[in-house]
């Protein structure tokens, strides 16, 4: 009967050792899990910040374009309209894609010092190009950014065991990476 008690206790302590794994990998999963979810937000947000930048810069070198070229107003509605789509879109894939608009009608923006030598030389509008230009740096690399921070998050949800633990608590994949739109896989003109 003694040996039969130790043998029950042997289980039973086995039994009670393998729950306090499980339970501390779901633990260790879910702690990760925030913290991967919540740097994902963080680089959206940085991202963001310099999608507004950009907004914000584009009408200042919209209204200097402006006093050069009278009569391109088709390319400053399509602005005005990308503009627009960007600041009223709320989550990550409408504003990539409001992004990739807005990209394409900047592109066409820029296009116009072609024709307008003269722009080309005014002190205001080389300011407002640097300062696009920075921008445009800065958000090329909060787009990296937000793109390695939500490949980790999902690497780490898709692996086993995270990926049980990921479904019970109701962590997702997120596909809402940035890529390079298909306007800018053409190579630019460069006209002397």
């Amino acid at each position: 009967m003694r040996r039969g008690l130790w043998i029950v206790l042997g289980i039973v302590g086995v039994f009670v050792v393998i729950g306090l794994l499980i339970y501390g990998s779901f633990v260790s999963a879910q702690n990760q899990m925030v913290r991967l979810d919540e740097s994902v937000k963080t680089s959206w947000s940085d991202v963001d910040v310099q999608l507004q930048r950009r907004a914000d810069l584009i009408p200042n070198l919209v209204e200097t374009v402006k006093g050069f070229t009278k009569e391109e107003s088709t390319v400053f509605g399509d602005i005005a309209n990308a503009r627009a789509g960007l600041l009223n879109a709320h989550d990550p894939k409408s504003k990539i894609a409001a992004n990739g608009t807005l990209d394409s009608a900047f592109g066409r923006l820029l296009a116009l010092t072609e024709n307008y030598p003269q722009l080309r030389s005014n002190e205001q509008f080389l300011r407002l190009q640097d300062e696009l230009s920075g921008t445009e740096n800065r958000i090329g690399v909060a787009r990296r950014r937000y793109n390695d921070s939500l490949r980790a998050y999902n690497t780490y949800v898709r692996q086993f065991p995270n990926s049980i633990w990921a479904n019970m608590l109701g962590f997702h994949m997120n596909d809402a990476y940035f890529e390079a739109s298909a306007a800018s896989r053409n190579a630019p003109a460069v006209k002397f």
